[in-house]
């Protein structure tokens, strides 16, 4: 009896050693499958796919150095322009990007002069130049250089004088259509904002007076514009510039 005693014993010990030694084992692989993998970092996403509006501040410098046949033009030169511009652009593919893009500048102090025998003067006061212009532009993530051209406008207040007093005139075009074309970079510096810089041309073509008849005989003027610009939009599609995104082994 104390011998079967003795041999039960033992096997109980052995059989919870055994237990423990599985348990442990057990414990021990589910803890290596339930290991959470280390975040993998993946670069920000860029994305200039949608609208956008912002201003923009710069310079106009006069293009024209025709004459009325001799009878030079005087022009004030460089002057201020500050205005708007709205568009949408869509991103075709990692590096490319199309566009859509209407803009407005309000020109400061231009005064386009001539003074003919007689006494005749005709003065041309542009207030403001307007475009609507299709781009095309490469982009390597927060960075994109386009060009860009289509339609140009030129808002002017144009009067002829004799002796001082206004008298009625007619142009063969009032040389307020036009076309535009340039180019430009583009940075997104933070989430929806971006800074650019421009170059845009305008040109509105031709024009000659058809009345007063004293003035037909002068030929022909040209106006056009260069421009240099810096603006800022604001985007209005939130995944503009996405932060760090994580990803698992």
């Amino acid at each position: 009896m104390k011998k079967f005693l003795l041999a039960t014993a033992a096997a109980a010990v052995a059989v919870a050693a055994f237990g423990a030694t599985a348990q442990a084992a057990d414990l021990g692989s589910r803890g290596y499958y339930q290991k959470t993998p280390a975040p993998v970092y993946a670069a920000p996403l860029y994305n200039w796919t949608g609208f956008y509006l912002g201003g923009h501040l710069g310079g106009v410098f006069s293009g024209s150095d025709n004459t009325f046949n001799g009878v030079a033009l005087t022009d004030s030169g460089a002057r201020f322009m500050g205005g708007v511009q709205g568009g949408y652009d869509w991103q075709l593919s990692p590096m490319w990007v199309i566009g859509l893009e209407g803009q407005y500048s309000w020109v400061g102090n231009h005064q386009l002069n001539a003074i003919f025998p007689g006494g005749y003067a005709y003065n041309n006061n542009q207030r403001g130049i307007a475009s609507i212009t299709g781009r095309v532009g490469y982009t390597w993530g927060p960075g994109l250089i386009y060009v860009k051209g289509g339609y140009a406008y030129s808002d002017n207040n144009e009067s002829v004088t004799s002796g001082g007093a206004p008298v009625g005139f007619m142009l063969s075009d009032n040389h307020s259509n036009g076309w535009t074309i340039g180019g430009g970079a583009e940075y997104m510096f933070a989430p929806n904002w971006s800074a650019k810089v421009e170059y845009q041309y305008y040109d509105f073509g031709d024009s000659r007076f058809t009345a007063p008849g004293a003035l037909a005989q002068y030929g022909t003027f040209h106006n056009d514009e260069h421009t240099v610009k810096a603006g800022l939009n604001y985007r209005f599609n939130l995944g503009n510039l996405g932060g760090p995104a994580y990803g698992r082994y």
